[in-house]
C-alpha cells in the first residue's frame, strides 16, 4: 500500500509551501543566534573556539554523510516525512538551551545527521516545478531563507535584553512547533504515488546512497579536477568562517548583541542584491570565468581585512566584500551546469556539492583548531576600563611582548583563509573559457531511484547560494 500522503494538506503542493518551511525553520534558529553566542562562551569558558569548531564540525561531517542516504529513502518513501524528520531533528536542540547547555551542544552535533532540510526543500521544489521554473523557484527559497536571517537575529537581541534568554528561547521553540504543525497539516506531499513503491520495506540504490561517490569521479577529467580544486580551497575557508565569526565578532571584536544583528541583517541584504542582480550583470558583461575570479578575488580582500582588522568598522567594510564574493559558486554551479552534456549533469553537479559537504565538516573543526594552537581565547578578564577581552588580552601582550602575534594578526584563521582562497584563485586560472566536462557516466544513477524518479538532493546549477549551509545554522 502506498502511504496516502498526497491526501493530505492544503491544496496541491507548490513552492509556497517549501517557502514557509524554510522560513519558519531558520528563523526560529536565527532568534537564538546572540543567546548562543553568550551560552557557548559560558559553557566552554576556556577553548571557546576549539569547542565551536568541534561542534560544527561533527555536525557538517555528519550531514554529509547522511544527506545522500536521505535523498535515496525520500526518493522512495516521499518528501513529506522527510521534512518532517529533519525539521524536528534540527530544531530539537533549542529548548535545551535553557535546561541544560552542554546537552544542547551535543544534540547539536548528533543533529547533523537530519541537518539536510535545505536538500529536501530543494527535492520537493524539483518535485513539482518544470526545468525551466526552476531557477526562479530556488532563488525564492534561497531569498526566502536569507529574509529570515536578517530580521530573526535583530528580534532575539532586543528580545533578550528586554526580557531575558529564556523568553527567545520559548518563542524559537514555539516557532519550531509551528513549523513541524505547519508541515503535519498543511503540506502536501510533492512526489507523485506512481514513483512509490508499493510498500516501506522497498530497496533503494546503496550507490545513491554513498557520500564518497561523487568524490570518486573527481579525477577522471582536467577540468572538473581544476573545478572541485578551486571549490575545496575557497569554500573550506568559508565554511569555518560561518561557524566562527559572529562569535568572534561578540567575544574578541567586542560587538553587542544587537550589532552582530545588525551586522548579519545588513549582510543578508547585500548578498541577496550581490547573487540577484549583480551576479547577473557580471555574468552578462565578463561573462562566466571572469565572474568566478571576481568573486574569489572579493573573497581574498575580505578575508585578509578579517585577519587583520583590529577595529568594528573593519568588519562592516570587509562584510561588504564578503557579501560580494558570494557570487562565486553560484557561478562555479551556472559553469558546470551550463558545459556539461544533458546526461551528465548530475555528476557534475554531485562533485561540487559533495567537496562542499565536506568543507562543511572540515572548515569548521580548522578554524578552531587554528584559534586554539594561536592561543585565542576569551578567558582574560575585562579590566575597569570597559575593555573587551580581546582589548584587554592585546594590551597584556604588548606589555610583554610588543611583537606578539595578536598586536599584528588579531584573526589568525582568517588570514590561513585568505592563502587557501589565494591558490583557489590561481587554480582557477587554469580552467578553460569554454570546458567541456568529459565526465563518464558509468554507473552513476544520475540521482535517480530504482524507481525512475530523477530527482535528488542535490542542488541544481541554477540554484542560488544560500548565506549559510544547514551544518553551520
Amino acid at each position: 500500500m502506498y502511504i496516502k500522503h498526497g491526501a493530505q494538506g492544503f491544496g496541491a503542493p507548490s513552492v509556497y509551501h517549501a517557502v514557509i518551511v524554510i522560513f519558519l525553520e531558520f528563523f526560529a534558529w536565527g532568534l537564538l543566534t546572540a543567546p548562543t553566542l553568550v551560552v557557548l562562551h559560558e559553557t566552554f569558558p576556556k577553548h571557546t573556539f576549539l569547542m565551536n569548531g568541534l561542534i560544527q564540525g561533527v555536525k557538517g561531517l555528519l550531514s554529509f554523510l547522511s544527506a545522500p542516504l536521505i535523498g535515496a529513502l525520500s526518493d522512495v518513501w516521499g518528501r513529506k516525512s522527510f521534512l518532517l524528520l529533519t525539521v524536528f531533528f534540527t530544531c530539537a536542540p533549542i529548548p535545551l538551551m535553557k535546561i541544560s547547555p552542554w546537552w544542547y551542544f551535543a544534540v547539536i552535533s548528533v543533529s547533523g545527521v537530519f541537518a539536510v532540510t535545505f536538500s529536501v526543500v530543494f527535492a520537493y521544489v524539483a518535485d513539482i516545478t518544470q526545468e525551466h521554473e526552476r531557477s526562479m523557484a530556488y532563488g525564492l527559497v534561497s531569498a526566502t531563507f536569507a529574509a529570515s536571517l536578517v530580521t530573526s537575529p535583530a528580534i532575539g537581541a532586543y528580545l533578550g535584553r528586554v526580557y531575558g534568554d529564556g523568553l527567545v528561547v520559548v518563542l524559537a521553540s514555539a516557532i519550531a512547533m509551528l513549523d513541524i504543525c505547519f508541515i503535519l497539516v498543511a503540506v502536501p506531499e510533492s512526489l507523485p504515488e506512481k514513483m512509490r513503491p508499493a510498500s516501506w520495506g522497498a530497496p533503494i540504490s546503496w550507490e545513491q546512497a554513498d557520500p564518497f561517490a561523487s568524490l570518486r569521479k573527481v579525477g577522471q577529467d582536467s577540468t572538473v579536477l581544476l573545478i572541485c580544486i578551486t571549490v575545496f580551497l575557497s569554500y573550506l575557508p568559508e565554511a569555518g568562517q560561518y561557524s566562527s565569526f559572529f562569535l568572534y565578532l561578540r567575544q574578541i571584536m567586542g560587538f553587542s548583541p544587537e550589532s552582530v544583528a545588525a551586522f548579519i541583517a545588513v549582510l543578508g541584504l547585500l548578498s541577496i542584491v550581490a547573487q540577484t542582480v549583480v551576479l547577473s550583470l557580471l555574468m552578462r558583461s565578463i561573462g562566466n570565468k571572469n565572474t568566478i575570479l571576481l568573486g574569489l578575488g572579493f573573497q581574498i580582500l575580505q578575508l585578509a581585512w578579517y585577519g587583520f582588522g583590529s577595529e568594528p568598522w573593519m568588519m562592516w567594510a570587509a562584510g561588504a566584500l564578503a557579501a560580494m564574493s558570494s557570487i562565486t559558486f553560484p557561478a562555479i554551479s551556472a559553469l558546470v551546469s551550463r558545459t556539461a552534456e544533458p546526461d551528465q549533469q548530475g555528476v557534475g553537479q554531485g562533485m561540487v556539492t559533495g567537496i562542499r559537504g565536506l568543507c562543511n565538516g572540515l572548515g569548521p573543526a580548522l578554524y578552531g583548531f587554528i584559534f586554539y594552537i594561536f592561543h585565542v581565547e576569551l578567558d582574560a578578564p575585562p579590566d575597569g576600563n570597559g575593555d573587551t577581552p580581546y582589548q584587554y588580552t592585546c594590551h597584556h601582550n604588548l606589555l610583554n611582548d610588543p611583537n606578539h602575534y595578536s598586536s599584528i594578526i588579531p584573526g589568525p584563521p582568517f588570514l590561513f583563509g585568505a592563502c587557501s582562497v589565494l591558490l583557489a584563485l590561481l587554480v582557477a586560472l587554469f580552467i578553460p573559457e569554454q570546458p567541456h566536462l568529459g565526465l563518464r557516466p558509468g554507473s552513476w544513477k544520475k540521482h535517480s531511484s530504482p524507481h525512475g524518479h530523477p530527482h535528488s538532493l542535490r542542488l541544481p546549477g541554477e540554484a542560488k547560494e544560500p548565506l549559510l549551509q544547514d551544518s553551520n545554522v
